[in-house]
């Protein structure tokens, strides 16, 4: 198999994937997007004879027009450019999700800093503001009162990228102190661990704990479903428990609760993401996900199809 890696920087978790291509004996060709020109109506030498290309772009933009290129080039791609530009953008992964039935939380848009403000106030406090493009939790806010609300959309209005000027303001979920990751291809989990962290932010990227995650059948069937709603392909798909009761009494104490005493309800989806990260998952997993991972990106080079575009 001849792949192609679309890259920026290589990181722990494109060494783990190159590391077990090259055990196996495939052929890879590494693009560096920075240093890549994309002809509209020739493809670049480096995408000569290519079974499959494998996007592991950094960045949002680089990310959804290189795969565009390589789409246009006729080179099955993971994740497609229609997957990334859902994926890369909160507003139309949300409404990705909503449209597939999938639970996610309430979100609404605004596009003046007035509005924004009239939807925090329904919402109220504390909400969450959230950049429509972004990871590893950056310039997301807890806002906990008027004042706050007030001083952070002036700033985003004032000092932002025009991005920063479409207000995406969601109801705060109060989880049980974490939250889980999936890593998920074509609805099929891989692998699954929960972040857990003081903070009301879990994010790995944020230095939240890591551990192995078993998924049930609830869980399954959202991933499922979550993944469907994107268009498909190698995913790593967040979720929260919510409706959460605390089943023992060391909270009101002033202990901290462990999260395996809560009972929930349900889950609810509130991201799916396009180059998921797998170093953390494969630390903490039994899985061999690095192998999981190449046993799919051979499945789909022999089929000669990349993931599918949404309905």
């Amino acid at each position: 198999m001849n792949v192609g890696l679309l890259y920026s920087r290589i990181r722990k978790d494109e060494k783990l994937l190159l590391s077990e291509l090259r055990e196996r004996d495939h052929d890879v060709e590494k693009i560096d997007v920075r240093k890549q020109q994309f002809n509209i109506s020739e493809a670049p030498e480096a995408f000569d004879d290519l079974d499959i290309v494998v996007d592991r772009c950094l960045s949002t933009s680089r990310s959804v027009y290189a795969t565009k290129f390589a789409k246009a080039y006729d080179v099955p791609v993971v994740n497609g450019p229609d997957v990334a530009e859902v994926c890369a953008d909160k507003v139309k992964n949300s409404l990705a999700l909503v449209e597939a039935g999938v639970p996610t939380p309430d979100t609404d848009v605004a596009f003046t800093k007035d509005a924004a403000l009239a939807s925090i106030e329904d919402f109220g406090y504390p909400c969450v503001l959230k950049p429509v493009v972004g990871s590893w939790g950056r310039l997301m806010a807890k806002i906990d009162s008027r004042d706050a609300a007030e001083a952070i959309l002036e700033h985003k209005e004032t000092l932002g990228h025009y991005e920063h000027k479409i207000f995406y303001v969601q109801e705060f979920v109060d989880k049980p102190g974490r939250d889980i990751r999936v890593l998920a291809v074509d609805g099929e989990p891989v692998a699954a661990m929960v972040r857990s962290s003081d903070h009301w932010l879990t994010n790995a990227a944020k230095g939240a704990e890591t551990d192995s995650f078993e998924l049930d059948d609830r869980a399954l069937e959202l991933v499922e479903k979550a993944s469907d709603a994107v268009g498909g392909g190698l995913l790593g798909i967040d979720l929260m428990e919510v409706g959460v009761s605390r089943s023992d009494t060391r909270e009101s104490s002033g202990e901290q609760s462990d999260p395996r005493d809560y009972e929930f309800e349900d889950y609810t989806v509130h991201e799916v993401n396009h180059t998921v990260e797998f170093k953390a998952l494969n630390e903490v997993s039994d899985v061999d996900v690095p192998a999981k991972v190449v046993d799919w990106l051979e499945s789909k080079a022999q089929s000669g199809s990349g993931p599918e575009t949404p309905v």
